[in-house]
């Protein structure tokens, strides 16, 4: 009966062994990322050497889009970005304006992972993102990674991919999108893994989406491993995406606490 005792404890520290070893395995997952840089918009103005304004386009995303002061602040170590009426540019007829940055010809990401903390504040007609394109090449050909969209005010965000294959051939396999609640009273964390054989997306450290690498012989099927991209922050209005915007709801604004960039350890 003691043997049986004996045997049963050892028994019992053994597996309680496994599973504190399992444990701190899933802990040590932790350090695979090594962090090599990060913005965190100290101060009271825009780092030029890593940010531009975004200027004026003709698609919905930046038809709006002005380098005004009125509609960027850096303060309290968040970047602020704001949709208004235009009310201040006279000669411009842009019935909106909106601010937005880009690190195009500056600052560049390859394989790692890319995590932006942020405070979305919604309203009709608001589409604040977070996103990435090639730094050459043309659209959609070097793949658009969108690490987070807002749309309107709704409960949830979109993470997606575009690309050739998905655009132009319109093919709609693998998964290219999903759809994630969030807390928009809240800071929440969005992130993407950039890795030679597939996209993998976060909100608030949560698995949401992989985009892999398949074995197709239809082109442009995973050009995301190929270059480097840039990064988009931007706060947008209106378009065929979100539909119309209110003006009474506005002046609206996101804040961005801060960017931070990982290689993957060897």
């Amino acid at each position: 009966m003691k043997q049986n005792l004996y045997n049963t404890g050892m028994l019992a520290l053994l597996l309680a062994a496994m599973l504190l070893g399992s444990c701190m395995s899933d802990k040590g997952k932790g350090n695979e990322w090594k962090l090599v840089w990060e913005e965190n918009f100290d101060g009271n103005e825009i780092d030029t050497t890593v940010w531009s304004k975004i200027p004026r386009g003709g698609s919905d995303w930046d038809n709006y889009m002005s380098s005004h002061d009125t509609l960027f602040n850096v303060a309290g170590g968040n970047l602020i970005l704001r949709g208004i009426v235009n009310t201040i540019l006279p000669n411009d007829t842009a019935p909106y304006l909106t601010g937005g940055v880009y690190s195009k010809g500056k600052k560049t990401f390859g394989l790692g992972k890319l995590e932006i903390r942020a405070k979305l504040n919604g309203t009709r007609g608001a589409w604040p993102a977070f996103w990435m394109l090639p730094e050459s090449g043309p659209y959609p050909d070097g793949g658009e990674i969108d690490i987070m969209e807002w749309y309107d005010h709704i409960d949830f965000v979109s993470q997606c991919v575009h690309s050739h294959y998905t655009l132009k051939l319109g093919i709609k396999e693998p998964e290219q999108s999903a759809y994630t609640d969030i807390d928009s009273s809240k800071y929440n964390l969005y992130a993407v893994e950039l890795h030679q054989d597939s996209l993998r997306f976060f909100v608030n450290d949560v698995h949401t989406l992989t985009y892999p690498r398949i074995e197709t012989d239809k082109e442009g099927q995973f050009p995301f491993a190929d270059h480097e991209f840039f990064l988009l922050l931007d706060m947008q209005l209106g378009g065929s995406w979100v539909g119309a915007v209110k003006p009474d709801d506005l002046p609206v604004d996101m804040a961005i606490d801060w960017v931070r960039f990982y290689e993957k350890q060897e």
